[in-house]
């Protein structure tokens, strides 16, 4: 069994636009993998441990089928107090193949999945974004947008918050393709923005109260679902990642026009049918992508020198 770290996935050097790629592939996967809606369990309060099964499809000329099962927990006074691995299995033989540290995963996936979904649904010529929350999270996200459109010019907004705009803007300084502005507030932030994201981790209330200041043709992608559940209900469209995930919000029933964004990449569905429309799409993190990802950083490390353990199993049927 491999043991791969947040070092070993680091020193791969795993470009944004190869992420991008990946989760077209995966999406592309989802109608013939076994993805069961994720299971949390809570210890106390906020904290939780959270288990997120797939199984991939077989794939002509792999030596593997791959079962992967991540576990992301959060508790609170732990440092980090989110952490992520995953155990990859093939599914062919039951081999435990690897014990993965899932952060830069989950980080990367999340990002990807929020550049991709932004591209497919945004209307026609929309160039300027605005990002709430500026974190890791948002930083994988604009590290995709830029690197899968290296083409495209995007004016984006960065609402302030302690330094971190700043902070945001200087990452991004080596890119040509995006010019910034830091704003106060957050109508000033969606004043004129195409695609508003959301990367915040929690919300006391609604983001934007009134939910008609978001303009027609607005694309708005809450990453971690917080803040916008006043826009479920009137706006146009409302598209999902998986909809055994998000079949519990509290809306569902009422939202106008769902669809899942995998079938606006597959090509079955327009997506965005006017540019007057405004659209809201909540991704709720599929263990598709993390397995897809987890699939394909272990072919890049299996043949390399990195730690193993060996598991000694019976070979033959043991009595107790």
């Amino acid at each position: 069994m491999k043991v791969i770290s947040h070092q070993t996935i680091q020193s791969l050097n795993i470009t944004p636009r190869q992420c991008v790629v990946w989760i077209y592939e995966s999406f592309a996967q989802k109608a013939n993998a076994q993805l069961p809606a994720k299971i949390s369990v809570h210890p106390a309060d906020y904290d939780f441990f959270t288990s997120m099964p797939c199984l991939l499809e077989s794939k002509e000329g792999s030596n593997h089928r791959y079962f992967g099962i991540k576990e992301v927990h959060r508790i609170q006074g732990a440092v980090p107090s989110l952490g992520s691995d995953m155990m990859l299995y093939d599914a062919n033989n039951g081999d435990l193949l690897a014990l993965i540290d899932c952060d830069w995963i989950t980080t990367m996936r999340t990002g990807a999945v929020a550049a991709v979904s932004a591209k497919a649904l945004r209307k026609s010529g929309a160039s300027k974004y605005g990002f709430i929350g500026l974190g890791n999270t948002a930083r994988a996200t604009m590290l995709c947008v830029l690197e899968a459109e290296p083409e495209k010019h995007f004016d984006v907004k960065l609402l302030r918050y302690k330094d971190q705009a700043e902070s945001f803007a200087e990452r991004f300084k080596g890119y040509t393709n995006v010019r910034f502005e830091i704003v106060d507030d957050v109508k000033e932030l969606i004043s004129d923005i195409d695609v508003l994201i959301s990367c915040i981790t929690s919300a006391d209330g609604l983001l934007v109260e009134d939910e008609k200041l978001l303009k027609p043709g607005i694309t708005v992608i809450p990453v971690h679902m917080r803040g916008f559940q006043n826009c479920d209900t009137t706006f146009d469209r409302v598209f999902g990642d998986d909809t055994d995930h998000v079949k519990g919000f509290k809306y569902f029933s009422q939202f106008n026009d769902y669809n899942e964004i995998g079938e606006v990449l597959s090509g079955n569905d327009p997506g965005r049918k006017s540019d007057e429309q405004r659209i809201i799409d909540y991704n709720y993190g599929l263990a598709l992508h993390d397995v897809v990802y987890a699939s394909k950083i272990f072919e890049l490390v299996k043949d390399s020198d990195i730690p193993e353990v060996e598991i000694q199993k019976e070979t033959a049927k043991f009595w107790v």
